[in-house]
């Protein structure tokens, strides 16, 4: 094989990775980051509720609920309360960060 065809087949691979679709600066990727904190937040929001409601049931002596039901429940929700919290906390340390950089 000769250097010309060397050449081909490196600009024909050339050609082809550069053929896969990026999005360019600014555009939006599938969703985006607030959407997710949105859906994280409406989630949590969402545990907690079911938590007060089995626990509210559990004390008026539904016996469709049993006390583990309760604690499940509690402790998922209190899971993904923290997680969201440190999600926040990072954020916050982000922000202070780049706040902080020189420009």
């Amino acid at each position: 094989m000769n250097i010309g065809g060397i050449q081909g087949e490196m600009q024909a691979m050339k050609l082809e990775a550069s053929n896969t679709t990026s999005p360019a600066t600014g555009q939006r990727v599938g969703a985006d980051f607030g959407d997710m904190l949105n859906n994280a937040i409406n989630n949590v929001n969402s545990l907690q509720k079911t938590s007060g409601d089995l626990q509210m049931r559990f004390d008026r002596g539904d016996e469709d609920v049993s006390l583990s039901d309760v604690m499940i429940a509690r402790n998922k929700s209190s899971v993904a309360f923290e997680a969201t919290i440190q999600v926040r906390n990072k954020l916050v340390e982000a922000y202070k960060e780049l706040m902080n950089m020189p420009v």
